[in-house]
């Protein structure tokens, strides 16, 4: 088995077929793009390959060391920043390929007028540690 996170942004990655930001769309329509996702996810808990997922919160914060006795630097929140990461889903498959097949269905989850928005979702897989070398 493989571990995969699939990441959901909603501005800086390429424009979906269906690109009506959900800020604009009915409740109804949100509404059935949350179910799809909630079915979605249980579903692969039946067949094991659903880890976790989560939707986040459009404001953030970037933060980072600025040396010895000094408080972490921040900077934002960026909420108006083009890259917004609305949500993440981990899997654990079997193969690259099914994990390829799971993000094209979640992609189909509808959005305005109900037709599916075609989103583009990343897809990386966990960084797994390098072989042991033994003599």
């Amino acid at each position: 088995m493989a571990k995969y996170l699939l990441l959901k942004h909603y501005r800086g990655a390429p424009a979906p077929a269906n690109d009506v930001p959900m800020d604009q769309w009915t409740p109804e329509e949100i509404s059935a793009h949350m179910q799809y996702m909630s079915d979605f996810a249980a579903r692969l808990e039946k067949t094991g390959e659903f880890v976790d997922g989560q939707a986040l919160a459009p404001e953030g914060t970037w933060v980072r060391y600025d040396g010895e006795g000094r408080p972490p630097v921040t900077d934002g929140p960026f909420a108006e920043t083009k890259d917004l990461i609305a949500g993440w889903m981990v899997l654990d498959v079997d193969s690259y390929e099914r994990a390829v097949e799971l993000a094209g269905e979640l992609s189909a989850a509808p959005g305005a007028g109900g037709k599916p928005i075609h989103e583009w979702l990343e897809l990386r897989p966990f960084l797994a540690a390098p072989p042991t070398i033994t003599e």
